[in-house]
């Protein structure tokens, strides 16, 4: 068997950190010697599970107690940090909510290859677009987009398929202290949380490649409980 590496990935489309943290952690692997042996897996991680969708800054102001400046101070800190990777962050009037339609629908899209070019779909309609991604029109919509046929989509939204295996990706991570978005693991033992810097990246993938026996776990920003701050 050749050697490889397997990179885990666990996140929520509605986390900023976690697209900021997928592109620094591909900054890194462009410049991996070894990038094509590299097999990544897109996890799900729901930050607000079976909550309706309601606009990001009340939904701190009224869970966290932040007043809408320091929501504004914060949205602002995030799109600079994103930004600095090449990332469009138009955080004003963004909706959160339960992500689980939109993780049942990468999990679709994995069966045809089509995982990675869907998330990325996804954030960038979520980030830079403003666009809800919990109606179902649009899911199908942006699904179609990358290739998915839209009337299997509409009807695969309709039912429960992958529900579960949703709900056992965060279960799987939190069980093992994982509390926060995103969540990388490579080679089911070298651990990176938050959105790392790409050098932390590289220096992970170098040891995963050279199987040492072990690596610490290192942290950055996450998203934890529907809150976002570096």
């Amino acid at each position: 068997m050749s050697k490889h590496i397997t990179v885990d990935i666990w996140s929520d489309i509605v986390c900023p950190f976690c697209w900021i943290g997928k592109r620094q952690f591909e900054i890194a692997l462009s410049g991996f010697a070894h990038r094509d042996q590299v097999a990544i897996t897109h996890h799900a991680f729901r930050l607000s599970p079976d909550q309706a969708p309601m606009p990001v800054d009340a939904m701190l102001q009224r869970k966290y107690g932040m007043t809408s400046a320091q929501v504004a101070q914060n949205q602002q800190r995030v799109t600079q940090m994103a930004a600095g990777v090449g990332l469009d962050y138009h955080l004003g009037g963004t909706i959160s909510g339960d992500t689980l339609k939109a993780h049942r629908l990468i999990k679709l899209a994995a069966e045809k290859g089509r995982a990675e070019i869907m998330v990325e779909r996804l954030y960038l309609a979520y980030f830079t677009e403003g666009q809800l991604l919990f109606e179902d029109g649009v899911l199908v919509r942006l699904a179609g987009e990358v290739g998915l046929d839209e009337k299997q989509v509409a009807e695969f939204l309709t039912g429960d398929q992958y529900a579960a295996e949703v709900k056992a990706d965060q279960e799987f991570i939190t069980a093992r202290g994982a509390n926060g978005v995103p969540f990388f693991v490579f080679n089911n033992r070298f651990a990176l949380s938050g959105a790392q810097p790409p050098d932390s990246f590289a220096q992970t993938l170098e040891a995963a490649w050279a199987e040492a026996d072990k690596a610490e776990a290192i942290s950055g920003p996450v998203c934890d409980d529907g809150i976002c701050a570096p």
